[in-house]
């Protein structure tokens, strides 16, 4: 029986991973490791170190800089001409979505066979070089990702850290829910409905009894553009969002806003939000609301690119190639004025594995390299409340490591090309 047991999980394993080299070893050694290249990326000063080294020992990192010890024993492995980083950070992801339909997954995807499509997306990311995700709802998987996180934390499948969200929560009628079709058939919404704070309270109060993380809510329905200005419409009032801010914070978690313009957005810096995603129009007030109690702004400039490129007419990608515009014009407008910023990709209704183009775009419409990763790696520790623990090779913090050709404060494109990944000590791909 143990034999079998340990030739099934080496097998699953094997099938998750993809290959033998990718799988390299899904355990932490007794001994030390140092990883040497050609360059190691500082991110707190935001300087490249040459050459690079780290020194790690179990699921920590023991030393980083341009040289470490060499501890008797220590197993070296040198990664040449490339570039030492901390792990990715998406702070916007959909595991239980793909490519497809995506709002009929629900209706036609049973919720075992979207936790099967789920556990390949969460190994699909950190093979990409993503090791820390927040999963921005299960569009209609209720609390499944639960299982997926819990199952990573065990080491039973490879994937990222995962801060879930479970289901999102939104009103009757609002931008989740079933619209559109004939009301006879029951067409499943794909989030939570909550229609008052009462209920808002309540819904909160069993996602967390599920294991939810934090919680996500959206905050605007369907969006417009008209007269050169995108227009969408508030789903739930200040009052109501502070009281899902207060009964989340009892608890000491957060909740994070789907919110694209005002008022909504106004409405959730109010209420005290951790960050409000897409952000695609930002008022005055909820500018220097967001700058001053550092509110995270998420931008999701990839999904808005990936509509406008896969649009079913010409017509619809029109529609969202201007949404995409506007959004890169404000989005210099957030720079100045001094929004924080968190990078989140959006990747699920676009392929896993692939959302390292969010870095390329945060750069093409007004970041810098180095600050684009200041804000995935920094911020996105801060968000995902592992601030201390990842986003920087320091002494103490987890060993999540990745490496890259080039150097990614001159061509952030390199993002796309993780050829290395450790998590917490442990190498998935070499």
């Amino acid at each position: 029986m143990t034999t079998f047991r340990t030739l099934s999980s080496s097998l699953l394993a094997l099938l998750l991973c993809g290959s033998t080299l990718e799988l390299a070893a899904q355990s932490q050694p007794s001994h030390p490791i140092i990883l040497h290249a050609a360059r190691l990326l500082d991110i707190k000063n935001g300087r490249i170190v040459k050459p690079g080294e780290i020194l790690i020992q179990g699921e920590r990192i023991l030393e980083a800089g341009s040289s470490v010890k060499h501890p008797a024993g220590a197993e070296v492995i040198d990664l040449g001409d490339r570039t030492l980083l901390p792990g990715l950070v998406d702070a916007h992801i959909h595991l239980f979505l793909h490519p497809g339909a995506e709002d009929l997954q629900t209706v036609q995807e049973s919720v075992p066979q979207r936790t099967i499509s789920a556990t390949l997306a969460a190994r699909d990311d950190l093979m990409a070089g993503f090791t820390a995700e927040r999963d921005m709802g299960t569009e209609g998987a209720g609390s499944a990702d639960t299982a997926v996180r819990n199952a990573i934390d065990q080491g039973l499948i490879p994937g990222p850290r995962l801060r879930v969200s479970g289901n999102a929560i939104n009103i009757l009628g609002g931008h989740e829910d079933a619209l559109n079709y004939n009301p006879e058939q029951h067409v499943l919404p794909n989030a939570t409905y909550a229609n008052n704070a009462d209920e808002l309270v309540t819904v909160i109060r069993q996602q967390f009894k599920e294991g939810a993380d934090f919680i996500k809510i959206y905050e605007t329905g369907h969006d417009s553009v008209r007269d050169g200005k995108l227009h969408s419409v508030y789903q739930y009032t200040e009052p109501e969002l502070a009281a899902a801010v207060k009964e989340a914070a009892r608890l000491g978690r957060h909740v994070a806003v789907h919110a694209t313009t005002e008022p909504g957005t106004l409405y959730a810096a109010q209420a005290g939000v951790v960050s409000i995603d897409h952000a695609n129009q930002l008022g005055d007030e909820t500018t220097r609301l967001m700058r001053e109690e550092q509110i995270f702004a998420v931008p999701t400039f990839t999904i808005f690119e990936y509509f406008a490129d896969h649009a079913a007419t010409p017509e619809q990608s029109a529609r969202e190639r201007q949404m995409l515009d506007l959004h890169a014009q404000e989005f210099k407008k957030q720079i100045a004025a001094g929004v924080p910023m968190a990078l989140g990709s959006d990747v699920g209704p676009f392929p896993h594995g692939t959302q390292a183009r969010e870095f390329a775009l945060m750069v093409k419409f007004g970041m810098s390299p180095l600050a684009v990763l200041q804000a995935d790696l920094l911020n996105g520790a801060k968000l995902l409340d592992w601030k201390g623990q990842i986003g920087s090779l320091e002494p103490g913090y987890l060993a999540d490591i990745v490496a890259v050709p080039g150097d990614p404060l001159q061509d952030v494109s390199v993002l796309g090309s993780v050829a290395f990944v450790m998590k917490g000590g442990v190498i998935y791909k070499k």
